[in-house]
């Protein structure tokens, strides 16, 4: 049988009385933007984030860039990041004038490498971009360590991790500031595009709060040049509605990846996720590695209706837009294997036990 990669009409189905009320709510304010929901769900976002602080803004990609533009990031600077990640990461770092400074990543979480960062470092570095990728978080304490030596910002790309924790603390309360996506296939996802910034940085918040409305604290009176960045309350709303269910989603994601663990445990080809010990797994997606055979796994799925994905097929790098920065391929060898070697499979939280068995058969079929 077909089984999607994501069913979010099958997640609709479990809340449409609660998401149709909330949206009516706002229909019949006619208070699309700047409306009593976004205080609300920034309030709850902080909250559930253990931050101080949460500025609802238009999107993942736009909450990094008010970010970079709020910590006064631009033109001659350097932000340390990642070559293994979508793009918005290292696109809003150029979009500021500033330049990705690219780090390799540890192979087994595909996250940034952590002992490899401080080497990148220059006069020019104002900041480090970790990104907390498929769900799971960075290794953040020596990130911490080398961005206090060299006074550096800390901006937590969370766009995949909202609920995520290294040590006991949430993705996005240990940099200056951590960034969410609510696109839709995100654990936590609106109806459409939208996104958070949260910090515990009082002047930080404030001026993300000014740089989303176009840099201006009372109406045609600009501090800053800011830009259109708003959430709109419908959006809002409904990611309030989700919010309540997030936990539970988190837990039946994470029952999914044990049943797919268990299936593919004897099967040597295929390298299942590895979770760090002291981190709790969100698993935005269920990325499995299967060295060598990847693209012809990925072909028999295909054939079977069977949704996976490759994140990320080309690393930023190697991406044509970013040529000027001078990479070549060889350059970042970790990052370059995961992108010939990762695929995604089904993991979201509405599946049946019969729709795991037809996945991991499907899977344990092309391998053998």
């Amino acid at each position: 049988m077909p089984v999607p990669l994501l069913d979010l009409v099958a997640q609709y189905r479990t809340i449409r009385d609660e998401v149709r009320a909330a949206v009516a709510e706002v229909l019949e304010s006619q208070r699309g933007v700047g409306g009593p929901q976004i205080v609300a769900l920034e309030k709850a976002v902080a909250e559930y984030c253990r931050c101080r602080h949460a500025i609802g803004v238009s999107s993942g990609t736009d909450a990094l860039l008010v970010s970079l533009m709020s910590l006064d990031i631009g033109r001659g600077d350097e932000v340390i990041t990642t070559p293994f990640t979508f793009f918005a990461t290292a696109g809003c770092i150029v979009r500021t004038g500033a330049r990705p400074v690219f780090v390799d990543i540890a192979p087994k979480t595909y996250n940034i490498d952590p002992s490899q960062i401080e080497a990148a470092v220059t006069p020019k570095t104002k900041a480090i971009m970790p990104v907390h990728l498929f769900g799971q978080m960075a290794d953040m304490d020596p990130i911490l360590a080398v961005a206090e030596k060299h006074g550096l910002a800390v901006i937590e790309d969370a766009a995949q991790a909202i609920g995520a924790e290294y040590n006991g603390r949430r993705a996005g309360s240990l940099g200056t500031c951590g960034c969410f996506s609510f696109y839709p296939s995100k654990n936590l996802g609106a109806c459409g595009d939208g996104g958070m910034v949260v910090t515990n940085d009082d002047g930080l918040a404030r001026r993300c709060e000014l740089m989303r409305n176009h840099g201006a604290e009372e109406r045609y009176y600009h501090r800053h040049v800011g830009g259109n960045f708003r959430l709109d309350s419908i959006q809002a709303a409904i990611v309030m509605v989700k919010l309540k269910y997030l936990e539970s989603w988190h837990e039946a994601r994470r029952r999914n990846a044990a049943y797919y663990n268990e299936r593919f445990a004897d099967c040597r080809a295929i390298q299942t996720p590895y979770v760090e010990p002291h981190n709790r797994m969100i698993y935005n997606q269920y990325v499995i590695r299967i060295p060598g055979k990847r693209d012809a796994v990925q072909a028999h799925l295909n054939q079977k209706k069977i949704g996976n994905a490759i994140y990320y097929p080309v690393p930023l790098h190697l991406q044509e837009c970013f040529a000027d920065i001078g990479h070549k391929e060889g350059d970042f060898p970790q990052a370059e294997r995961a992108a010939r070697e990762v695929l995604a499979l089904p993991i979201y939280p509405e599946l049946t036990r019969d729709q795991l068995d037809e996945v991991a058969d499907a899977v344990l079929e092309a391998v053998r």
